[in-house]
């Protein structure tokens, strides 16, 4: 019988912190998932510790290895491989609170519909400490956006999505040379289609590590330009507001310009905005280019 989650973990190099997600992952209250880890072409020992891990039997794994695409290449790897009513991305330095699972399909057995996208919960820090707000007690759902810019909900958050939708809006482009597009260009796609149903609990424990991509974010903006460029459009055209509209074409000039992009502004989908837009983008890129050079100093 295919359980009903998928818990999916891209991997590059993380044996040392792995082992976190597969121990939270044997606490489970309910057993009614898989977990497939995408090892996006690590040279430690993470295949062997993996191996040994499907050997001892004690959780139901699914390993694909593939040569490095970063993230994003894992997670288009991940959703072609998933064959669950649901699935949920937990990082690899990250693990689930041990009745995680157990509260997402008891969850989704009651509300679940075809009229959501799945279910958007709580991230937390190791301690227990939410990471940003809670979510409204007030909405039943929302879509992802919506939660961020109407209802003022900070921080990143959980969400586990109807494997049908991830796997039905388009696939994160790989550009040669670089290795990151942001993760929530499918999320908005996806909001252009169902809200999500609102779960105020935690559902994941997560600590940003030295060399995890949240706090590496000015490097990979600096070394991922097209990747940046690329969700910065779709971002444009599916913002909530005409603000973040105008926020996301900041952004767009920017990038445009660290890839020296000329074009950009007949590129755009939103070109009066951009060209408003363009004296805020060449500060940010300024900003970009002045702070990367003093990371290489240090």
């Amino acid at each position: 019988m295919v359980p009903i989650l998928t818990v999916f973990t891209p991997t590059y190099n993380r044996a040392y912190t792995l082992h976190l997600c597969y121990e939270s992952l044997q606490r489970q209250s309910c057993k009614d998932f898989i977990w497939l880890i995408v090892d996006d072409g690590s040279t430690d020992n993470t295949r062997e510790l993996v191996a040994s891990w499907q050997a001892a039997g004690l959780v139901l794994i699914e390993y694909c290895y593939q040569e490095n695409q970063g993230m994003h290449g894992a997670h288009n790897t991940a959703y072609e491989h998933i064959k669950t009513e649901l699935n949920v991305c937990i990082d690899s330095d990250d693990y689930m609170a041990d009745d995680a699972v157990e509260k997402i399909v008891q969850f989704w057995k009651k509300h679940g519909s075809s009229q959501f996208a799945g279910i958007v919960g709580l991230d937390a820090s190791p301690n227990g400490e939410l990471i940003g707000t809670g979510l409204p007690d007030h909405v039943q759902s929302s879509t992802l956006g919506d939660l961020y810019e109407k209802h003022g909900v900070q921080g990143d958050k959980k969400l586990v999505y109807l494997s049908e939708l991830t796997s039905k809006v388009p696939p994160y482009p790989i550009f040669p040379g670089e290795k990151y597009c942001p993760l929530s260009y499918k999320y908005v796609l996806i909001d252009q289609e169902r809200p999500l149903l609102i779960m105020n609990e935690v559902l994941c424990h997560v600590e940003y590590m030295p060399d995890g991509s949240s706090l590496n974010m000015i490097k990979q903006y600096r070394n991922n330009p097209r990747g940046f460029a690329f969700f910065r459009k779709a971002a444009m055209v599916h913002a909530p507001s005409y603000k973040q509209r105008l926020r996301e074409a900041v952004h767009y000039v920017s990038s445009s310009l660290i890839m020296k992009n000329k074009r950009f502004i007949y590129e755009s989908p939103c070109k009066w905005t951009t060209l408003l837009a363009s004296p805020f983008g060449a500060l940010l890129y300024l900003y970009i280019q002045k702070t990367g050079r003093a990371t290489v100093k240090r």
